[in-house]
């Protein structure tokens, strides 16, 4: 069996019964269930449609997104988050850059890296090597006045926490970030790399191994090994290239807001809904979030 998923975004009560029971109807579904009344509805189905893409494509220019997945085992026992535009709204490195002047030059190589268009490690030394002789001090500044949450990444980790799941927070960015975002979102671990400090400044290197779309995949595999659980008990979630490993891996692999060579490349693409729609997408009602 399979189950279809349909929301729109947070707030926008703009999900229409009618819509649901057409399309149930169409695919041969069962009777839908509202997991967010005008929100978030599911229904089950035998088979997975041939026009899944199309219709997709068409509840995207409606501003809904459409998700269809296996119905066993769609309940997750772990969580692994990329950190930049997915727990968080920025890219960390491209603010730091912006306090060193380069930004608008740091944001581009970001862009294009995490389009796939770059090599990930050979475009973090570049960038990284335009933050040489930043105070120490200015990571303390970007975390306090440049950083904000991406919305429902706190309901997302608690609640999957609360019921029994392991997190893990797994960024090409850096651990001045990560620990700080995973210790605030409820994380259980952080991986990331490491800037060079000397003398309270940047030195402008990061250190090697970088953690890029490889080590992503390696954290996932050890992290299960550990734990004792399948690539398939695993909720992987992130917007850009150097994810695409650890999304493919994943029992499901989710694209945020994703780079649109990133999202082409997976089958459960989220481009209205927040953090929570990963809560959705497990079989999570609104009212059994965790918030607090």
């Amino acid at each position: 069996m399979f189950i279809t998923t349909l929301l729109c975004a947070p707030g926008q009560n703009a999900l229409d019964a009618t819509l649901v029971e057409t399309l149930a109807a169409a695919w041969g579904g069962g009777g839908s269930k509202w997991l967010k009344r005008g929100e978030v509805a599911e229904f089950e189905m035998p088979v997975m449609p041939d026009n899944r893409w199309s219709v997709w494509e068409d509840m995207q220019a409606l501003g809904f997104d459409l998700v269809v997945q296996p119905a066993a085992g769609r309940c997750k026992r772990m969580l692994l988050a990329d950190m930049d535009s997915t727990m968080i709204q920025q890219e960390c490195i491209d603010e730091l850059a912006d306090e060193a002047g380069v930004g608008a030059h740091v944001s581009d190589i970001t862009a294009r890296a995490m389009n796939g268009e770059l090599d990930f490690e050979d475009a973090l030394r570049e960038r990284v090597a335009l933050l040489k002789g930043l105070p120490v001090s200015v990571i303390d500044k970007v975390l306090n006045e440049r950083i904000t949450l991406m919305p429902g990444g706190r309901a997302l980790v608690t609640t999957m926490r609360r019921n029994g799941a392991h997190a893990a927070l797994v960024s090409g960015g850096f651990t001045a970030f990560t620990a700080h975002v995973a210790q605030v979102l409820g994380f259980n671990e952080n991986r990331a790399n490491t800037l060079g400090i000397a003398n309270g400044m940047l030195t402008g290197a990061v250190a090697d191994p970088i953690l890029g779309r490889a080590a992503k995949v390696a954290a996932l595999k050890d992290i299960t090994a550990r734990l004792g659980l399948s690539h398939a008990d695993v909720i992987a979630v992130g917007d850009g290239a150097n994810d695409l490993g650890m999304l493919g891996l994943a029992g499901a692999g989710v694209a945020l807001h994703a780079k649109p060579s990133v999202a082409a490349q997976c089958d459960i693409r989220v481009n209205h809904g927040d953090l929570t729609a990963l809560l959705f997408l497990q079989g999570y009602s609104a009212d059994e979030f965790v918030t607090g």
